[in-house]
């Protein structure tokens, strides 16, 4: 599995990367997780909001950080 998380380095950026890591250990998958921070990187995904994560490709969430569960939810 890969994870990325895209931001710029915001503190919502930050907790986004935290959350997710927790929720990957809590869940023990094996998953590459990468932080991308280069603007034109995180535009071409289409987002025009971080912070934002990427799972495999697909973009699952957009300008806000959920709760460890919502991510859980989205890693399985």
């Amino acid at each position: 599995m890969k994870i990325q998380v895209l931001g710029t380095g915001c503190a919502k950026c930050r907790l986004l990367a935290e959350q997710t890591e927790r929720a990957v250990r809590e869940l023990g998958l094996e998953a590459e997780i990468e932080k991308v921070t280069e603007i034109n990187e995180i535009l071409d995904f289409g987002v025009m909001m971080t912070p934002a994560l990427v799972v495999d490709g697909e973009v699952k969430v957009v300008g806000k950080v959920p709760q460890i569960d919502e991510l859980k939810d989205m890693l399985k």
